[in-house]
């Protein structure tokens, strides 16, 4: 099952954030990138699968928020199933956390590596 427009729709919402980068997954459908890591990427209108760090994904799995990956189960990505419309907003949330991840440990990383900060 999928919702129809719903890859459109999630990628418009990602696309707008700052230093997101959309391009082809290797595996099917659209990859989402700030810089050099992965904050997700979407298999038409019916799958999500986002990298977390393994307590946040375990976090989210617990509170019934997402599924283990389907093919990597024990890794710390999850696979989320967009089977309703309200789900659309629930893979933007997630891809968001994700992103915003991505973003602290960038600044992290940009701030170790910047002498005069």
């Amino acid at each position: 099952m999928s919702i129809p427009g719903a890859h459109e729709r999630i990628d418009a919402a990602v696309s707008a954030w700052p230093g997101i980068e959309a391009r082809p997954h290797r595996f099917g459908g659209t990859e989402y990138r700030l810089g050099a890591r992965e904050v997700g990427h979407l298999h038409g209108d019916h799958l999500l699968d986002i990298p977390f760090p393994k307590p946040v994904r375990d976090e989210l799995v617990a509170a019934g928020l997402a599924q283990p990956h389907h093919i990597l189960p024990e890794s710390g990505w999850i696979s989320f199933h967009l089977r309703r419309e309200e789900d659309v907003e629930r893979a933007v949330a997630l891809l968001q956390r994700s992103y915003e991840i991505a973003r602290e440990r960038q600044a992290r990383r940009d701030g170790d590596s910047n002498p005069n900060a």
